[in-house]
């Protein structure tokens, strides 16, 4: 009588930990900006839906200030710097002194400017000496021609020149305020973003060097003549000299475009200490913005490494989790990698993704589990979806559409494990309002099993599904290669009998199915004599 003995896999199998799949990133958020101070949708909201003063805006985004009349009266704008040449000029005669005092008369026309700052005076060339500070007649001034009030300081050091608009504090504003907010909006938002303009332009001057401020957002965009609007001028107009104060001194009145609801406070923005009048309030109108939400961006896992570039590169990215600071933002992203885990503050991980503000979420989504289970038994699964309120798991056959399995319930931490029963090959995946993660696919195989050893040496058995006329293979080990002793098909009832001459070894037996089916094959079977 041969002795028998079945190898039994399947249970190590369904106990054996679940790989885990490779995760989706969606990131989400709220608002346009660095979130504190002003936000500008949300003061055009409070002066259309609430009918607020521009003094009653500026004191919420700024609250403890009182508004004051201030005594700059000019500044100096940084209009180019690092040219090899410059053009000047003016529809009308203007004039031009240099460093030692000498004045010339310039007909109307440009000057083309080099190292050398030489100029035609009546035929007659000239070399200013730097500075050279140029003075309009009856018409504004043109620098490459575009018109600026007040004056032009052109220098040369270097073999470079620099160009500076030495301009009427309010004559600046009208240059900024329409480059700021949009000259469309309503006057008390117009007013508010003047007067925050005009607080800022004073309390951030560079007194010491030969300018003031820049001409774009490291101070302020300002635009010259061309960027001026009646509705803005008069906005300017209207709040003459007045600035935002705060103890004494003029209010650092930093704004945004859009604050996502809520703004922030400096000090969980930028490294800096707190600021009493820059900390985070409500901004309730901030829902008029286009850019109140924005996302959700999707982020292969890969993808997102990449971008983050602070990973090792030899590792993977498995999991990424935000820590919230006092203002609700993201204060530090900590991205998790095969390889140890990053962590970095919110506003690199926005600026290295290039995404609008700080206000952000991360979703994940991953599962992984087992790929491979024989019919009739059960799949686990598992994986991590965080972030979004509801997650449904899904699946689908070959052909076939998604279909909702069921919500998928999640441990505080995001991670969760589920137990699944596809009858033939099946794909799932993770599908929540930001997006769908990654399919992982489970492939069934028929299942096929010996159960005795019949008679004349013959081995018999079973298949599930039951289905007439499925070929079966029996195989025996020869060395480390499987060779085909004897061939068999399965009947009505899923039964099939092979004959063979039985001798002692290693034995297994094979069956494809096609139609959505993996070969399927029995544990290996040691027969002894």
């Amino acid at each position: 009588m041969r002795r028998l003995f079945a190898t039994v896999v399947l249970a190590a199998l369904a106990l054996a930990p679940s790989a885990a799949g490779a995760p989706v990133f969606f990131v989400e958020g709220r608002g346009w900006g660095h979130g504190i101070g002003m936000a500008q949708y949300g003061a055009q909201g409070y002066a259309t839906r609430d009918a607020r003063s521009h003094s009653w805006i500026l004191d919420h985004y700024y609250p403890g200030t009182t508004i004051a009349q201030t005594t700059v009266r000019s500044v100096r704008v940084l209009l180019a710097e690092g040219r090899s040449g410059l053009t000047v000029g003016s529809d009308a005669a203007y004039s031009v002194t240099d460093a030692d005092g000498r004045k010339f008369e310039l007909p109307a026309g440009s000057v083309s400017l080099g190292a050398g700052l030489e100029v035609t005076v009546k035929g007659e060339r000239k070399r200013l000496v730097s500075p050279a500070r140029f003075a309009r007649g009856t018409k504004a001034l043109e620098l490459g021609g575009r018109p600026y009030r007040g004056e032009l300081i052109v220098r040369s050091a270097g073999g470079l020149l620099s160009a500076v608009n030495d301009v009427g504090l309010e004559e600046y504003l009208y240059g900024v305020v329409p480059d700021e907010m949009p000259p469309s909006w309503h006057t008390e938002a117009l007013k508010a973003q003047a007067v925050a303009a005009r607080s800022y332009a004073v309390v951030s001057r560079r007194t010491s060097g030969n300018f003031d401020l820049y001409s774009d957002t490291r101070s302020q965009v300002y635009g010259g003549i061309p960027s001026e609007e009646q509705r803005t001028n008069a906005a300017v107009n209207a709040t003459a000299g007045q600035v935002v104060m705060h103890g004494g001194k003029v209010a650092y009145t930093f704004f945004h475009s859009t604050s996502g609801g809520r703004t922030a406070a400096i000090q969980d923005v930028w490294n800096a200490a707190p600021v009493p009048y820059l900390v985070a309030v409500a901004d309730p109108h901030d829902d008029l913005s286009p850019y109140h939400r924005w996302g959700p961006f999707r982020y292969s896992a890969g993808g997102l490494a990449t971008r983050l570039g602070s990973l090792d590169p030899a590792g993977s990215l498995l999991d990424v989790t935000v820590a919230r600071n006092g203002s609700g933002r993201a204060g530090s992203v900590s991205a998790r990698g095969s390889r140890g885990t990053t962590r970095m503050a919110g506003t690199t991980f926005q600026s290295r993704l290039g995404l609008r503000s700080s206000s952000l979420t991360v979703s994940v989504l991953s599962l992984g589990g087992d790929g491979r289970v024989d019919y009739g038994q059960e799949a686990p699964l598992r994986g991590i979806a965080r972030g979004p309120r509801s997650v449904s798991l899904e699946r689908r056959v070959t052909g076939g559409a998604w279909r909702r399995v069921g919500p998928v319930k999640r441990a505080a931490d995001g991670t969760f494990r589920v137990r699944v029963k596809p009858a033939k090959t099946t794909w799932y995946r993770l599908a929540a309002p930001v997006g769908t993660g990654l399919e992982h696919r489970v492939d069934v195989a028929p299942l096929i099993r010996f159960d005795q050893v019949a008679g004349n040496g013959a081995l018999s058995g079973s298949v599930k599904p039951a289905s007439a006329g499925k070929p079966v293979v029996i195989q025996r080990l020869d060395g480390n290669r499987w060779k085909v002793v004897a061939r068999a098909s399965t009947d009505a009832r899923g039964r099939f009998r092979a004959k063979l001459g039985l001798s002692g070894g290693t034995y297994r037996a094979t069956v494809t199915f096609g139609a959505g089916f993996v070969q399927g094959r029995t544990p290996p079977l040691e027969v002894t004599p």
